[in-house]
């Protein structure tokens, strides 16, 4: 090679490497710029201010939600510096630490975490001002995990999280732009196929791996850490191209840390040994600890017998835990599976409740503290868990064995799975139908499913799965009965492939912990089973106020069918009923003694009970209207009530007599709330003001007048100094006691605020809201600190228990909801059921009844035969009213989910909805040409006219003030009716004139109705009134029922008017002279709605509360024919069944269950 040749290589490498220098200082100085670049200001109007940083140390917000304890933490040295430089220096974006089971990547994340605490005054644009940490090891979808992290990011816990998956990430990338976050997901594994199918996603798990790319690969200045035994697809085609995307591949503990985990565990032995132990196991911390505690047991600590006793074989971590697992009793390997069961920290207790056999403390114990020392279980005050990788194997092996039990198809094998379900599937409950719903919502995705889903790959079908289970169980039925759970394991793989249970004989069983909430039972066969530990719906109405006992032991509830219901909260079992009032419990309160509750209700009556039995004591009466409030003083003297009279009464409890009538305010009262030292009273009204009196002398001391619409809820403070307000003007707010100054405003609320309560600590208040949600606030700061959501309908009441630990939330959706304190988590649901008839209509043919219930139903009724025809289904909420148009074509419902709903009357197609109404649909009425459609709402206030062919809202008329329970149109469909509070608005609907106002009724009104011939106007409520449908005039007021009339119907020749009260009866009248013709008594309730054949032989009447529609023959007064609706456990039989308490039983058969009365002896 000549001189200028090699002369010519040498300049071309020259310059090839000093552009590669030039690359690598410029890349070197756009890092440094990046670094050293103060961020731009950002406008953060979603984001809460966190700090000034200038010339002051900081310290980032930190949520590490369940993370562990990182006492043991051996090495890692490189780890953590790898780590930290990636995260802090060169803004990893994405980082995941991969590795087998046990390997350590739980800890080095929180460590990791803990670290970048731990370092000093890292420079501003380097530290973090978020870190959060959250365990993906129950698999939680990923919007439940994006919702807790927005929150927490944001700062803002009530922060109105949107819809859907990816507009959630994208307001998580907008967060991780404007603020510096760590986030920490571990066991990504749990969201993993995890068979041969490497890096792909569990069925509905598909958007983590949305979050991951679009994390990896948009600009920001976070980092999320994902540790996970599989490395996502995404995470692993990023690296190739992506250099803020990076892997830690972790691998074992070295020499040296090893060496330092066995001088903990006080093992003996020459380096040689260490090493040779270590690299047996590969540095797999988790197995060093379980052989370490081996040693420690069989071979006095030392390592050179155990390695010479090749004991230690084992390919992974699995190997050694089945090893371990082999070498356990049959009491330790019990608890082991309870514990994978469990999901979560345990008692003791507990765990003893949970086994088959007796076992003594101390034999428990023993176990336990065995398991402990074995690495198996983890410690925390007196609870105790699995680690994860211990209760993945464990779950495994309890649902590879649930499966296992039947082998074959032959009869001989149904006996093989009755013997063997004695042994094992008999043994552990799949789920636990008694354990927190978060808990056993986990329990149902990662145990019950995958049995469920192994089941049928192995029998071929869901029916062929079905067949078989019922099978074993009545090979059960066939053996002699014994304790356990596989009767109930059973019934909840039924319920979980949806499996409708009606017509089933599970007679004779033992059925424990089966979760038949919402499950279809009628007709089926319990008798002689034993039904412990199972969950069904309760029979509680709309619950309207709750409340715990004194000492924490009971949960009391006041319900719209004028029940109180009792709770035992050791087991949120239903203890007791106390029945007496005649309407809806509108407001409950136990004295602070615990020894009495006292029930204010809508039919104007106070009640105490004697919490003991059940008795009521004696009855309040002095109220003109409803109650709305009732409140014990501090020392049990005094009771104070509040009602729609606009009064509030102090009654003295021991003899129920009433000391003082409050009278200031200027319309309904609705809440009462005595101060911690029993001398002050005060009182929130619908007049705006909240009133503070003195409970001595009855004197009005001072009136409080910033909200801006009616105050619905006080609440003092325990020390006395604050009063907490909730109004229907959405806010909440905070009041110095003395001088009445309005100390904070708490906005946040987008409705009505019903309740609000302090804890028993004072430093948080809960308020309840008909937005659907319950926040929590600081009482200090009037800071949000938790918006609690899973409501669908409005909470009515809040209570704190005593010790301030869980939160209680009654809504109108017919639940109860318990939440644990302060994190916000459901603890438990409550369920009722009713299926009121809120009203009537008759086909044009008077052949067919229409209904409309409270379950959200419209049914089809047979006249003649009594037999449903059809059910309408759609609504997502209790349905107010139903209508058919004038040709018998259209169907018109209207409900409590804010929609009227259009169905073919043929076919029972629902074939539009019409859904421009804000709050619920309360009335509805067909034009008499069946063009329009008439619907007056609830809190809108509106009532608004559709035209029937396009669906369009027409007009729209406004300005009342109430519900607008009734509309009528008159016969030539020129006016409408509109019965408000007091009052009837006549609406020519075809001009803008000024409605005419017809005045004269004391209370709201329930009923209008025009004579056929349109000359007359007749309305219901407190009382009947006759009108001059032209002029308006008041012609007759009719009296003689005993309660609140709720409908008013013409006969065909407007001679007669048939009129339904909450007296129980219906009434005949001659419109001419008032007189009384015809009762008619057969309903056990109000009835709230009737209606007329067109030929006057047939009266139809429906009650809400008794849940039936009668069928009469006018002429001669008989009811022909009672209808009532199937019940979710119609004709359920519970005869001798056991594990139920007497409360139970009662709201079984309330909800149609039947027992013979052999078994009826006590």
């Amino acid at each position: 090679m000549d001189l200028a040749t090699i002369a010519a290589i040498v300049i071309t490498t020259i310059g090839f490497i000093a552009s590669i220098i030039q690359l690598i200082d410029f890349w070197q100085k756009h890092r440094e710029k990046r670094r050293l670049k103060k961020p731009a200001t950002v406008q953060r109007p979603l984001l809460e201010k966190t700090r000034s940083r200038r010339n002051q140390p900081f310290t980032p917000r930190q949520d590490w939600g369940e993370a562990i304890e990182t006492a043991s933490f051996y090495g890692r040295d490189e780890e953590l510096n790898q780590l930290q430089a990636w995260i802090v220096q060169d803004y990893c974006r994405l980082v995941a630490i991969l590795g087998i089971g046990g390997v350590g990547k739980t800890t080095l994340s929180i460590k990791a975490g803990q670290q970048l605490l731990a370092t000093p005054m890292l420079p501003e644009q380097d530290s973090f001002e978020v870190i959060i940490w959250r365990s993906l090891r129950e698999a939680p979808p990923l919007d439940a995990v994006l919702n807790e992290v927005l929150k927490v990011v944001a700062n803002q816990p009530d922060l109105q999280v949107p819809a859907g998956t990816n507009a959630q990430i994208t307001q998580l990338l907008e967060f991780f732009g404007q603020m510096r976050c760590l986030l920490i997901l571990d066991n990504g594994e749990s969201i993993m196929q995890g068979s041969d199918r490497a890096g792909e996603y569990r069925d509905g798990y598909e958007g983590y791996g949305e979050l991951f790319r679009r994390i990896g690969g948009t600009s920001h200045k976070s980092c999320l850490v994902l540790t996970s035994r599989e490395n996502p697809s995404e995470i692993a085609a990023a690296t190739r191209d992506n250099p803020l995307v990076r892997c830690l591949q972790l691998t074992g503990l070295n020499l040296t840390a090893g060496e330092a985990l066995f001088h903990d565990r006080n093992l003996v032995g020459t380096d040689t040994h260490q090493r040779s132990l270590i690299e047996f196991y590969q540095g797999n911390p988790l197995a060093l600890k379980i052989v370490a505690t081996t040693i420690q047991e069989l071979f006095d600590g030392n390592i050179a017998q155990f390695l010479d006793s090749n004991l230690g074989v084992f390919g992974d971590i699995r190997d050694l835990l089945e090893q371990q697992c082999d070498r356990l009793s049959e009491l330790e390997r019990s608890l082991m599976v309870w514990l994978a069961i469990d999901r979560e920290p345990v008692a003791l207790s507990a765990l003893r409740d949970s086994l088959l056999a007796e076992v003594s403390q101390a034999d428990l114990l023993q176990a336990l503290q065995s398991l402990v020392r074995r690495s198996l279980i983890e410690k925390s005050a007196a609870l105790f868990t699995l680690q994860p990788v211990v209760m993945e194997y464990f779950t495994e092996q309890l649902i590879q064995q649930a499966t296992d039990f039947v082998t074959d198809e032959t009869d001989r094998s149904i006996a093989l799975s009755v013997s063997s379900a004695a042994t094992l599937f008999n043994r552990y409950a799949l789920i636990q139908a008694t354990a927190k719903d978060y808990v056993r919502d986990v329990q149902e995705r990662l145990i019950l499913d995958p049995v469920a889903e192994r089941l049928v790959r192995r029998w071929g079908s869901h029916q062929n799965t079905e067949i078989r289970l019922k099978q074993i169980l009545t090979a059960l039925q066939q053996s002699p009965r014994q304790p356990g759970y596989a009767g109930g394991n059973i019934l909840n793989l039924l319920r979980h492939l949806q499996v409708d249970l009606s017509n089933s004989d599970f007679s004779n069983l033992t059925i424990w912990q089966a979760y038949l909430q919402g499950a279809t039972l009628q007709r089926t066969n319990f008798s002689d089973t034993d039904l412990a530990h199972c969950i069904f719906n309760e029979a509680f109405d709309r619950v309207k106020s709750v409340a715990f006992s004194p000492d924490g032991t009971l949960l009391a509830a006041g319900d719209a069918k004028g029940n109180i219901l009792l709770w035992q909260l050791t087991d949120y079992q239903h203890v007791a009923t106390f029945g007496g009032h005649t309407d809806t419990v509108r407001t409950i309160a136990f004295s602070p003694s615990g020894h009495l509750i006292a029930s204010g209700s809508y039919d104007n009556t106070i009640r105490l009970w004697d919490v003991s039995c059940g008795h009521c004591l004696r009855i309040l009466e002095g109220h003109t209207r409803e109650l709305r409030g009732v409140v014990f003083s501090p020392e049990s003297q005094f009771l104070a009530s509040a009602s729609v009279d606009f009064t509030v009464r102090l009654w003295e409890v021991e003899t129920g007599q009433c000391l003082k009538t409050l009278q200031a305010h200027a319309n309904v009262v609705h809440s009462v709330a005595f101060s911690p030292s029993g001398k002050i009273l005060v009182s929130g009204g619908a007049d705006r003001t909240i009133k503070f009196w003195e409970v001595e002398t009855g004197q009005l001391l001072k009136t409080l007048e910033e909200h801006t619409e009616r105050v619905e809820s006080v609440a003092f403070s325990p020390n006395g100094e604050r009063l907490a307000s909730g109004s229907a003007d959405t806010t909440v707010r905070l009041w110095d006691v003395h001088t009445g100054e309005c100390l904070k405003i708490l906005p946040g609320h987008s409705d009505w605020v019903w309740s609000v309560t302090f804890s028993p600590n004072g430093e948080l208040l809960a308020s309840g809201s008909a937005d659907k949600t319950v926040k929590l606030w600081q009482v200090n700061t009037g800071q949000c600190l938790e918006t609690l959501r899973g409501h669908i309908d409005e909470v009515r009441s809040v209570a704190f228990s005593p010790n301030g630990q869980m939160l209680a939330s009654s809504s109108e959706e017919l639940e109860i909801k318990l939440w644990v304190m302060p994190i916000g988590r459901c603890l438990k649901t409550l369920v009722g059921y009713q299926s009121w008839v809120t009203a009537v209509v008759i086909s044009p043919d008077d052949q067919t009844l229409m209904a409309s219930y409270g379950d959200g139903k419209v049914r089809l009724w047979s006249i003649n035969t009594g037999q449903c025809l059809k059910i309408l289904e759609g609504h997502t909420d209790w349905v107010h009213s139903v209508v058919i148009s004038p040709d018998g074509q259209v169907i018109a419902s209207g409900s409590h989910d804010e929609t009227i709903r259009l169905w073919d009357a043929r076919t029972g197609e629902c074939f539009k909805i019409l859904g421009r109404h804000t709050t619920s649909v309360i009335s509805l009425v067909f034009s008499p040409d069946g063009q329009l459609l008439a619907s007056g709402g609830g809190e809108d206030h509106a009532v608004k006219l559709w035209d029937l062919k396009t669906g369009q809202c027409l007009k729209t008329l406004e300005g009342h003030t109430t519900w607008v329970d009734t509309i009528a149109f008159s016969p030539d469909g020129q006016t409408l009716a509109i019965g408000l509070d007091g009052c009837v608005i006549l609406w020519d609907v075809n001009t803008e004139k000024t409605p005419q106002k017809l005045e004269g009724h004391q209370k709201w009104i329930s009923g209008v109705t025009f004579s056929p011939d349109g000359q007359l106007l007749v309305s219901c409520g407190d009382r009947i009134r006759v009108w001059d449908a032209s002029t308006g005039q008041s012609l007759k007021v009719i009296s003689g029922h005993d309660g609140w009339v709720d409908a008013v119907a013409f006969s065909v020749d407007g001679q007669v008017l048939v009129s339904s009260s909450e007296d129980h009866t219906i009434r005949f009248w001659s419109i001419e002279t008032g007189e009384c013709l015809r009762v008619l008594q057969g309903h056990t309730r109000g009835v709230k709605t009737i209606a007329l054949t067109s030929d006057d032989q047939i009266l139809v009447s429906g009650s809400r509360a008794d849940e039936t529609i009668k069928i009469w023959d006018v002429e001669t007064g008989e009811c022909l024919d009672t209808l009532r609706c199937d019940r979710p456990y119609e004709g359920m039989n519970i005869t001798r069944t056991t594990g139920l308490t007497t409360a139970q039983k009662q709201a079984l058969k309330a909800l149609g269950a039947i027992e013979s009365s052999e078994d009826i002896t006590s």
